[in-house]
């Protein structure tokens, strides 16, 4: 697989809006970015660490994958994300190799990204996300 680099790190979080002083004023990031992805069912607020970004998830919804995630695990590190030139590819090369995928094709995140999960199940427990750059 080719991965360029790890394009954020997902975390979920109760509240966007009571995280932001942590990020902000102890860290002393900036938040650049907050959207909402309605059909993901989450609120994003994006943070950017040399190359890296952080991404804070906030559910819209009980039923999401993050309140789900937040009540059964609390608030934490969610999901690593790794860029790739193509998302399609990659998932087609994981699958291969006996990765199980959540994703069988790519679907639009937030900031315009084409992403995909691979299932934690198989990759050492670590909810993986391909992410692939607006052409």
């Amino acid at each position: 697989m080719d991965i360029t680099h790890i394009e954020h790190l997902g975390i979920a979080v109760k509240s966007i809006e009571e995280s932001l002083p942590y990020y902000e004023q102890v860290l002393g990031l900036k938040c650049y970015n907050i959207e909402e992805v309605a059909d993901q069912k989450v609120k994003t607020a994006f943070f950017k660490v040399g190359q890296t970004k952080i991404e804070l998830l906030e559910p819209t919804s009980e039923d999401s994958t993050i309140a789900k995630f937040i009540e059964k695990k609390g608030e934490g590190i969610h999901h690593i994300a790794f860029n790739v030139p193509s998302v399609s590819e990659a998932l087609a090369e994981a699958e291969a190799k006996g990765i199980r995928l959540i994703d069988k094709a790519p679907r639009g995140g937030a900031e315009n990204l084409s992403i995909a999960f691979l299932h934690p199940k198989s990759t050492c427990s670590v909810l993986t996300e391909l992410c692939e750059q607006p052409k």
